[in-house]
């Protein structure tokens, strides 16, 4: 009986429906909070310590991940990294759901990536009702300080997330994104490989 409650439970999670957080106390098993303090604890000089338990708390990481303590995330299991990425200080991945993060990204201090949220009703938010949605950052993209990506959202191949930006639909290939909300400002074009070099 209660593997058939839990099927019903991870279903309506996957349709992105309300659930509540007794409901899934059978999901417990994937929090790594344990590893997560020890890693935001271990000194920089412990690199190959460091790397053992990034494999320990997330569910895939590939090589050449730098990921700079204090990291938090509400599992660690769901979420994925590929290779060659970089994470300054404060990523907080709020990962009830999957959050997939591609090769080449860079993403820099105090960024929340949040799989889940709320009802405005307060009667839904009963027993800390919520709604979880994937995450999906695909391969080079840079996500600039102090950025919310919120349920649901895909951000497209290379593109620029502006600083401070709250990222609530999804955004394009190759393209500038920043605001609150979030929106497109430009696509990123041969003329950007000189931008930084004009005048030299």
């Amino acid at each position: 009986m209660a593997d058939a409650h839990d099927e019903e439970v991870r279903a309506r999670i996957a349709r992105g429906l309300v659930y509540t957080e007794s409901e899934t106390a059978f999901l417990a098993f994937g929090r790594r909070t344990e590893q997560i303090f020890e890693y935001n604890h271990t000194p920089p000089r412990e690199a190959e310590r460091r790397r053992s338990l990034l494999a320990e708390i997330l569910g895939s990481v590939g090589e050449r991940v730098v990921l700079l303590p204090p990291f938090h995330a509400a599992f660690g299991s769901n979420t994925h990294i590929g290779d060659d990425f970089f994470g300054n200080v404060n990523l907080t991945c709020v990962d009830d759901v999957a959050i997939r993060i591609g090769d080449g990204v860079m993403i820099a201090p105090s960024v929340t990536l949040t799989t889940t949220g709320h009802p405005v009703h307060p009667s839904r938010r009963a027993d800390f009702g919520r709604f979880s949605e994937p995450i999906v950052i695909e391969d080079k993209v840079w996500i600039g300080s102090n950025v919310v990506v919120l349920p649901g959202v895909r951000i497209g191949y290379g593109s620029v997330i502006g600083a401070g930006s709250v990222v609530s639909r999804s955004i394009p290939p190759m393209t500038i994104a920043l605001g609150t909300p979030c929106r497109v400002v430009r696509d990123i074009t041969d003329e950007d490989l000189t931008t930084r070099l004009a005048g030299q």
